[in-house]
């Protein structure tokens, strides 16, 4: 008997790596409140999470990228969903940060008697806006116009400006990560340092953060582009890691101007 699609609808096969991905996640989330408490192997639980979570995605996106390449489950309409899908995703991450800074301006145009009724807290030697935050500001901004290069590039099938691009917004973003380092660890405040430390820190880490999501995205786009896995009529695997690069990138800028500039003013 032959067997068709009788729907446009991908039904995809059991798969372990939500559930490694979840246990990864669970991992990384324990180790960081036992390094909070000062419990001991803290640190190598957070190696350990992120080490399970990184593994999981990449064999996750082995298997996403089969079912789209090579088994053609990817479908016009199909692909609708996945755009639709990632909007939606990037919309809930828009509230996601939406809620770290309802926090930081709560605390910032009210500030309470305990921190000195003054913004930022009196006393607390801050992290001024134009020393290393000015220049990620400028290599994040630029990494946007690389990956967007690469876009146009696909688009035209331009194959070396494609990888060449992807080859500068993947250094570029290293670049970012290691200096928001440094910056953490050149900071004379810590994340116990009043409502200032803990907004601060929860905002710059949980971007930091999405910076690494985002650059893992872009990796398994870029190791995909060199394998010929795009087109310029089906690259959308391409496109989703872009848009969450261009987000990363519009929530630094809010957080540039309202966290280092304005806040620390």
């Amino acid at each position: 008997m032959t067997n068709y699609q009788k729907t446009p609808f991908h039904l995809v096969d059991p798969s372990p790596w939500p559930l490694c991905a979840s246990i990864g996640a669970f991992s990384i989330t324990t180790g960081t409140v036992m390094v909070f408490h000062n419990y001991a192997y803290g640190d190598n639980l957070i190696y350990l999470g992120f080490f399970i979570l990184f593994l999981a995605g990449g064999c996750w996106f082995r298997d996403i990228t089969r079912e789209a390449t090579f088994e053609g489950n990817h479908t016009t309409f199909v692909q609708l969903g996945l755009r639709m899908g990632m909007a939606l995703f990037i919309v809930s991450e828009v509230m996601f940060f939406f809620s770290f800074f309802w926090a930081f301006f709560h605390s910032s145009l009210s500030p309470a008697i305990e921190i000195g009724a003054v913004w930022p807290p009196k006393d607390l030697l801050i992290i001024g806006p134009w020393g290393v935050p000015f220049l990620n500001t400028v290599i994040l901004l630029s990494s946007g116009v690389s990956v967007t290069w690469a876009h146009h590039a696909i688009l035209e099938n331009n194959r070396k400006h494609a990888i060449i691009s992807m080859y500068i917004t993947l250094f570029l973003a290293k670049i970012f990560t290691l200096l928001q380092a440094y910056e953490y660890i050149e900071a004379q405040f810590t994340i116990s340092d009043s409502i200032y430390g803990s907004t601060f820190y929860l905002t710059t880490g949980f971007h930091g953060f999405h910076v690494f999501v985002g650059t893992y995205l872009l990796l398994v786009s870029t190791i995909r582009l060199i394998k010929y896995h795009f087109t310029a009529k089906n690259h959308f695997g391409f496109e989703a890691a872009a848009w969450y690069w261009h987000f990363v990138d519009v929530v630094w800028l809010f957080l540039f101007v309202t966290v280092y500039w304005w806040g620390g003013v």
